[in-house]
């Protein structure tokens, strides 16, 4: 099993927590409106975006809720490796071949969630994405599971996700704390707003734990041990 799966290995853990608010905070979008097709991005690279992708997938499936992770980064996909799957056929291979899309998606050792590998990466990833069939292929499995979560390329860096982000529910922006430049971020949220993209809110990833929240936390959600520790001072 994936290292970055927190969700799984720490289930009690503050990021563990955090991303069942993230689902939360989610599902609260949609009271008056369907908020299936979710896509993920960022404002630059290696802030997140992917492993964000990936652990609320799994704490929605831990909810009850089917779920399909696409990779649609196809310039540097990784959801097969957070899920330790093959990549040798993925979302590329379906866009360029003449099949069913539900041929390519693959099961994962998390019960509820289902992957869309990127596949081998492409010479046009931007022409991909915008085509007809990955417009075809996002309506089709919003109708056959209850989430799709799609990881796309930062915002900034390539039009990718401002083409996919036309044809999802709603956009979640992940930031670096700490690390994204402010003006980077303000662009990001320009760039989805020229697309009308409805932004259903930013995760601050990368924050530090090592706060008198972290702490607070686990005086009442903390390990089997910490709790003995406590008992022990008493």
């Amino acid at each position: 099993m994936a290292v970055s799966l927190i969700t799984i290995e720490q289930t009690k853990s503050p990021i563990s927590e955090a991303y069942r608010t993230l689902r939360t905070n989610v599902q609260f979008t949609s009271v008056d409106s369907k908020t299936k097709k979710i896509m993920i991005t960022s404002s630059g690279p290696r802030e997140g975006k992917s492993t964000t992708v990936a652990n609320l997938a799994v704490s929605m499936a831990q909810a009850g809720k089917s779920v399909l992770v696409i990779d649609a980064d196809l310039r540097n996909p990784t959801q097969h490796k957070l899920f330790q799957l093959g990549n040798f056929e993925g979302l590329s291979s379906f866009l360029v071949q003449d099949e069913e899309g539900k041929d390519f998606i693959k099961e994962t050792t998390v019960p509820g969630v289902k992957v869309l590998t990127g596949g081998p990466i492409p010479p046009n990833p931007a022409e991909l994405v915008g085509s007809q069939r990955m417009k075809r292929l996002i309506e089709k499995v919003s109708e056959q599971f209850d989430v799709v979560l799609i990881d796309t390329p930062p915002i900034i860096a390539v039009t990718d996700a401002a083409i996919i982000a036309q044809e999802v529910d709603g956009v979640i922006l992940v930031l670096a704390s700490g690390e994204v430049n402010k003006d980077y971020a303000q662009r990001a949220k320009e760039q989805l707003d020229k697309v009308e993209a409805k932004i259903l809110g930013a995760v601050i990833n990368k924050a530090d734990m090592k706060t008198s929240e972290y702490y607070y936390y686990y005086y009442y959600h903390g390990s089997d041990d910490s709790k003995k520790k406590r008992k022990g001072r008493k």
